[in-house]
């Protein structure tokens, strides 16, 4: 096997004031984890000849805390980025960063109007991919080939990189498949404002099973599109774009794209 299964979560005691965070043992420092042991052991499932059972939320939630031991201060008050791997063995490992610490609600991006609201919070800069990608699957995995890809095309390192992107790279770049449809982001799931409401693309189009995507689609606060509702013909200049995963929560970002007039392809400003 060519890949490890994957989680990468958020402690942040913040998220601990946020009762929709809470867990079976109330509230938690952790974004969603429980959805992101939920989603290693669905994964695992899926292929049992490979992985192998005994994945459960108490022990992640125990590699978890340890990690947050070994790289936090002693009042536990640094926000973490946790990267969670799950290999065929079955041997969890984590890793852990620095990350801002949160202020406010995460979700609150998700509850924008692009008709009639203006923005608390940085918007990020998102283009559009220059050619389709068709090997992304629902699994988040270590095999971040096809993001990486995506992400250097538009000159933007691939994650984890240290060296800086270039001059005129934007935040984020998002994917589409061999059909046009979009997928996702290179880092993030993706909703787009249609009929008055948050639109994401299906896990058919071939994009991960985010935990906040579910999350957020359990809360009607976004809502899954049919297949190929949202093509590149449907996405426009400067138009708003939701993101999410389970590190950052939601941010709001805006389109910039434009067309060769040579090949009819879309294109990095």
């Amino acid at each position: 096997m060519s890949y490890a299964l994957l989680a990468s979560t958020r402690y942040d005691p913040f998220l601990t004031s946020c009762v929709w965070n809470n867990d079976i043992d109330g509230p938690s420092p952790y974004l969603l984890l429980h959805y992101q042991a939920d989603r290693l052991i669905a994964s695992a499932a899926l292929d049992d000849k490979t992985f192998r059972h005994g994945t459960t939320l108490s022990n992640v939630k125990a590699l978890c805390d340890k990690v947050v031991r070994e790289h936090n201060d002693s009042r536990g008050e640094t926000a973490l980025k946790v990267r969670v791997v799950l290999n065929p063995s079955g041997e969890l490992s984590a890793t852990a960063t620095p990350v801002k610490a949160f202020t406010s609600d995460p979700t609150l991006p998700s509850l924008f109007n692009p008709l009639t609201d203006i923005p608390h919070t940085p918007v990020l800069i998102i283009h559009i991919d220059s050619q389709p990608t068709s090997d992304t699957v629902s699994l988040k995995t270590t095999d971040r080939r096809a993001y990486d890809d995506a992400r250097i095309r538009v000159g933007l390192q691939p994650v984890g990189s240290l060296d800086p992107p270039a001059g005129d790279a934007p935040d984020d770049v998002i994917l589409y498949n061999t059909r046009n449809a979009v997928t996702e982001s290179s880092v993030c799931n993706v909703a787009f404002y249609r009929n008055d409401r948050w639109v994401t693309p299906p896990l058919a189009a071939g994009c991960i099973s985010g935990v906040l995507r579910r999350w957020l689609i359990e809360q009607h606060r976004i809502f899954e599109a049919v297949e190929d509702e949202l093509t590149l013909d449907s996405i426009k200049d400067d138009e708003w774009v939701l993101v999410s995963n389970g590190v950052i929560g939601c941010q709001l970002g805006r389109i910039k794209l434009h067309t060769s007039t040579e090949t009819g392809d879309y294109a990095k400003d």
